[in-house]
């Protein structure tokens, strides 16, 4: 069975099983999140009745997962979390699923109710910790837990809350399979902060200077420009301009708007929010799986930076969906890595 540049419908765990071991490069992934939402799919996960048995579900998947990457692969897990709240021991995300859903099928939100079971010790508000749960479980079971990267919304959704912040970040979880394994620093490095004068200067005084294309130089103001050390415009600033100076390795706090998309699916990955993880954990020509497919977004930044992909999901709407997605990408981008890899010292 061909698996490079497919997408293939049917549970995740069920299909891994399928696939040889060691076949993977890097695996990218958003799991559906703990009682958030019905995707109207049996068998799917996220409506478990505890947060321990979301928890040694994902475990299992991640499991399969840790057997077909390569020894050298990583894992680049993206989770959200969820509060016990007050009355009737739902979380405010099934809550909030609710209001969702309205207008679509008494079933789907009488399946949200049923999901009440809270672990034992949780009081009502507190928020249950799935992202560091599920983190510490694959730890536990054999996966390297190197990072915790923070992903930072500027445009977060809403809430109505007034006794505490509204949430405006979500974890990126990098694990890896062997002490040693695949990463390209080079890749995703970031434009310095400090390059035509000293730290000493004064924050309007620290700038960013690129060189256009009409020898003209192009000054971003620290203060002024700090969004501009955000993936999408350090891509656009390495294909369409000279960089000139330093560049620094790329920090764990990635600011990354959250996309809407035109056709019905509730979560949707913001391709810049994937690029880093494919650049950095995914050699040219290699193989990226996402066992968590949804609407395809990761095999649409596979294509434009010349990866093959392995998507499985669940359900068969999100692959045509997901399909029609990928075969719009006409061709790969001008550059599959932003830097070259720096050359060794004689």
């Amino acid at each position: 069975m061909k698996l490079i540049n497919r997408i293939i419908t049917g549970d995740s765990l069920t299909v891994l099983r399928t696939i040889p071991d060691e076949s993977v490069n890097c695996c990218v992934t958003s799991p559906p999140y703990f009682g958030l939402r019905d995707y109207g799919v049996k068998g799917q996960l996220g409506l478990e009745s505890t947060p321990e048995a979301y928890v040694h579900k994902l475990v299992e998947v991640f499991r399969e997962v840790h057997r077909v990457l390569r020894k050298d692969g990583t894992l680049w897990l993206n989770l959200g979390d969820s509060y016990a709240s007050p009355g009737k021991d739902r979380t405010e995300k099934q809550a909030t699923a609710k209001s969702t859903l309205r207008g679509g099928s008494r079933n789907q939100i009488s399946i949200l109710k049923q999901q009440n079971k809270i672990t034992a010790g949780l009081k009502p508000k507190d928020l249950i910790g799935i992202p560091w749960r599920v983190a510490f479980a694959l730890q536990a079971d054999g996966w390297y837990l190197r990072q915790d990267i923070i992903w930072a919304k500027p445009n977060p959704t809403p809430e109505s809350v007034t006794d505490r912040c509204t949430k405006s970040h979500e974890y990126i979880f990098m694990l890896a399979k062997s002490k040693k394994y695949y990463y390209n620093n080079e890749a995703i490095k970031e434009p310095g902060i400090y390059m035509d004068t000293t730290r000493d200067a004064k924050p309007q005084d620290r700038r960013i200077v690129y060189k256009d294309y009409d020898g003209k130089n192009h000054d971003k103001q620290r203060d002024h420009g700090r969004r501009h050390c955000g993936f999408n415009d350090r891509w656009d600033a390495m294909t369409k301009f000279e960089q000139c100076g330093a560049m620094r390795n790329k920090r764990d706090v990635w600011t990354v708007s959250t996309k809407s998309f035109s056709e019905a699916h509730f979560a949707v990955f913001p391709e810049d929010l994937i690029f880093p993880c494919i650049l950095a954990g995914c050699p040219d020509d290699g193989v990226v799986l996402d066992p968590f497919f949804g609407a395809g977004t990761t095999g649409v930044v596979c294509k434009k930076l010349n990866r093959k992909y392995i998507g499985i999901e669940l359900n068969p709407k999100y692959v045509e969906m997901a399909e029609r997605r990928i075969m719009q990408v006409d061709e790969p981008l001008p550059f599959t890595n932003i830097l070259p890899r720096r050359r060794k010292k004689k």
